[in-house]
């Protein structure tokens, strides 16, 4: 599958780097480009792209803001933030507008193809150093709760929980705790059903909802 790309950012020298990387990719193609959030949001209502590579920091309104308008007119378009911003409230901001991925700058390459390739799948991709904070806030909060507490996760469910967040595969939970694809996937099911979620992006919107981004 060729997932259909847009481009958007106010740098023409980034957005002309971003295409000489991204073309290098056979299933990536470039179908537009803007530079600011107008440019941005009348473009995805053109071109129909897979995913969106959104910067925060455009000159007319934020990325953040022009994301919301694109989810709000076509849900189905994934948003991937690549931004030099690593801050909490900027992270979470962009999360909560819809956004399936996010991605600082000083990445390399590989982990933005990644990301790509996850959102235009219905994944999540979070920079690790993003996703562990996300999950250390939800783990704290959750131990905080009373132990009656019908949700309570087990601890075997945090480590697959943690390792779920970081875009991990049941294959690759399995070898790294040393249990089966079908317990990792059974202890999946399990944490689904306690928090009520359907995807690691309600997983995301649920430890938002639960306090992490302050309205």
């Amino acid at each position: 599958m060729t997932i259909r790309l847009l481009l958007v950012d106010d740098h023409m020298v980034v957005r002309t780097g971003l295409r000489m990387l991204l073309e290098g990719s056979s299933d990536i193609e470039i179908v537009g480009e803007a530079s600011t959030a107008q440019e941005a949001i009348q473009a995805a209502q053109s071109f129909d792209p897979d995913v969106v590579l959104m910067d925060i920091g455009l000159p007319d309104m934020s990325g953040i803001e022009a994301t919301r308008a694109i989810k709000k007119k076509s849900p189905h378009i994934a948003v991937v933030a690549l931004t030099i911003h690593e801050d909490e409230e900027y992270f979470f901001q962009m999360l909560d507008a819809g956004a399936s991925g996010y991605v600082p700058k000083r990445a390399a390459p590989e982990e933005l193809i990644t990301a790509i390739r996850e959102a235009a799948a219905g994944e999540v991709y979070l920079f690790p150093s993003l996703a562990k904070l996300l999950v250390r806030d939800y783990l704290i909060q959750d131990r905080s709760k009373d132990e009656s507490t019908p949700n309570q996760l087990t601890e075997r469910e945090q480590e697959v929980l943690t390792w779920l967040a970081e875009g991990a595969s049941n294959d690759q939970i399995a070898v790294a705790l040393s249990i089966s694809p079908k317990t990792v996937a059974r202890h999946r099911e399990n944490i689904m059903r306690k928090l009520n979620l359907h995807s690691r992006t309600e997983l995301v919107r649920y430890a938002i909802r639960k306090g992490i981004i302050k309205a």
